[in-house]
């Protein structure tokens, strides 16, 4: 689960649209979205508001370092854009997952990571969610996490979906 220890305003609302800006014009100019949510830590990491280190940082996305890694290589990949998280997604935002996981990967090959194989990508499922903004956890190697990592990270279950899974669950969802 991410850790970082603030509070922060729990809502569940589905992704919005940006208010007559795209969100490529929105993040380009280095400027927060227009749905930003100051209570969001990860907004406020994404926007450039936190001092934390970024692996990757462009108009629509960011990658940073969990604060409790459950692996050697744990790193965070979240949307500028506040989504609230993995089940408020819809059809339409596969591209956006596809996205989050390529940026993951290549954070991992520039740290050193080049078996692809031996990670996890996934993401928790509400109410297990730490943090309300959707955030995908990329772990590797996955083979090196410990017996909690295991557990709080465990592939397909209650609490946290992968990748593949929440991509074949979007996939099904009827066209809106």
């Amino acid at each position: 689960m991410a850790a970082v220890r603030v509070e922060e305003d729990r809502d569940t609302a589905a992704p919005t649209e940006t208010g007559g800006v795209s969100e490529a014009q929105a993040g380009r100019s280095g400027e927060a979205y227009p749905e930003f949510n100051r209570k969001c830590i990860f907004c406020r990491i994404g926007n450039r508001e936190e001092s934390v280190d970024l692996l990757h940082w462009d108009d629509q996305f960011a990658c940073f370092r969990d604060i409790r890694p459950g692996a050697p290589h744990h790193y965070l990949v979240v949307p500028r854009k506040h989504i609230a998280n993995c089940k408020s997604l819809k059809k339409e935002h596969i591209s956006v997952v596809q996205k989050m996981v390529n940026i993951g990967k290549n954070a991992l090959q520039q740290n050193g990571i080049d078996d692809l194989a031996d990670v996890r990508l996934g993401f928790h499922l509400p109410p297990f969610c730490t943090i309300t903004h959707l955030h995908l956890h990329v772990l590797a190697p996955a083979s090196q996490m410990g017996f909690i990592s295991r557990m709080v990270y465990r592939v397909n279950s209650y609490w946290f979906i992968t990748v593949d899974q929440l991509i074949e669950n979007l996939k099904s969802l009827p066209d809106e």
